[in-house]
């Protein structure tokens, strides 16, 4: 089912992104914030860098309505929450509302301490999250191997939100186009597209 959308800009909007260092957050969160600026919304986002150059926890928090006083989004407060990375979904679901909607790529990155043998990554992710919350899973990876870049899995991700969040009224071509080299923006153009496919055939 596609979130509720808050037409009343009266209303301050919570996203959290969560993913693991390289997988491309910080460039959607900065895409969103683009979009949601020349919208005419008042937006904050923050940055939080866990030990991204190794693999680490990495999330950022988007708020935006008619005025936003401050950019952090506490426990059990966010609207959305958009996951690069299974365990990372877990992670980060105490941010959300009870019953709200988290977008999770179904795709696993080891944390050393599983890959090394000293713990086992978590069973039944998907499962647990669905059973607390509006959960809408996107198998991103696959979708940007299609595409001939791995790299585009962030995007596919951004497409699929845009869609399962009725944000279509956004000029996010403008965004991508701004934040993106050209040399690279075609395929990104076609990964958006397909994350909104996949929710629009899926959910």
């Amino acid at each position: 089912m596609p979130v509720q959308h808050q037409e009343n800009t009266n209303e301050v909007t919570n996203i959290v992104l969560i993913g693991v260092g390289g997988q491309g957050t910080i460039l959607v969160s900065r895409i969103i914030t683009y979009a949601l600026t020349e919208a005419g919304y008042d937006v904050k986002m923050s940055e939080i860098h866990g030990m991204a150059q190794r693999g680490g926890s990495v999330s950022t928090q988007i708020r935006y309505g008619k005025k936003v006083y401050s950019p952090i989004i506490g426990q059990a407060e966010a609207d959305i929450l958009i996951a690069f990375e299974k365990m990372e979904a877990l992670r980060g679901s105490s941010y959300l509302k009870p019953g709200n909607t988290i977008i999770v790529n179904d795709y696993e990155i080891m944390p050393l301490p599983v890959a090394v043998g000293k713990v086992d990554y978590p069973d039944k992710i998907l499962e647990e999250l669905a059973s607390h919350y509006k959960t809408i899973v996107i198998n991103a990876g696959e979708a940007a191997k299609k595409l001939g870049n791995s790299r585009v899995m962030n995007v596919v991700l951004l497409g699929a939100m845009v869609e399962a969040c009725k944000l279509n009224n956004l000029d996010w071509q403008a965004a991508l186009r701004e934040n993106i080299p050209t040399r690279y923006l075609d395929v990104n153009q076609m990964a958006f597209e397909h994350g909104r496919q996949l929710v629009l055939s899926a959910y």
